[in-house]
């Protein structure tokens, strides 16, 4: 992994340009959600998810606290306060050698915080739906 990929993915948690983020995304990419079962596959799916995500979760007071490298991904340590509730969770990504997203696991804590996070993303994927 080069470092354009991970910058890649700062730079559209930073400018919210959903270009940026599909154009990131392989076009066999998975999104592994902490509440859905089975991994999500495909470029579009996986940018739904994402997209909503940086909604819900991305906004005001998100920031990433730590970070973990190796030559493929990177772990992501975030943080957020929503509702009241502090959540705490990772983004666990991997890029291929075009740099792109491959693989993308988002693990989440507390419980209390997740169910919110299923709530909101519930309603954030059906807004996106009907649009």
């Amino acid at each position: 992994m080069t470092m354009t990929a991970l910058d890649k993915w700062y730079g559209y948690m930073k400018s919210h340009d959903t270009a940026v983020l599909w154009e990131l995304l392989h076009p066999d990419a998975v999104f592994e959600s902490p509440v859905v079962h089975t991994p999500q596959r495909g470029r579009d799916i996986t940018f739904k998810y994402l997209a909503s995500a940086e909604k819900v979760l991305g906004g005001p007071g998100f920031k990433y606290v730590g970070e973990w490298r190796n030559d493929t991904g990177a772990v992501l340590e975030f943080e957020n306060e929503i509702e009241g509730i502090k959540i705490n969770g990772v983004d666990i990504i991997t890029f291929s050698a075009d740099d792109r997203i491959v693989h993308f696991k988002v693990m989440v804590r507390p419980l209390k915080g997740m169910n919110l996070l299923h709530r909101l993303m519930g309603e954030q994927l059906a807004q996106a739906t009907k649009a």
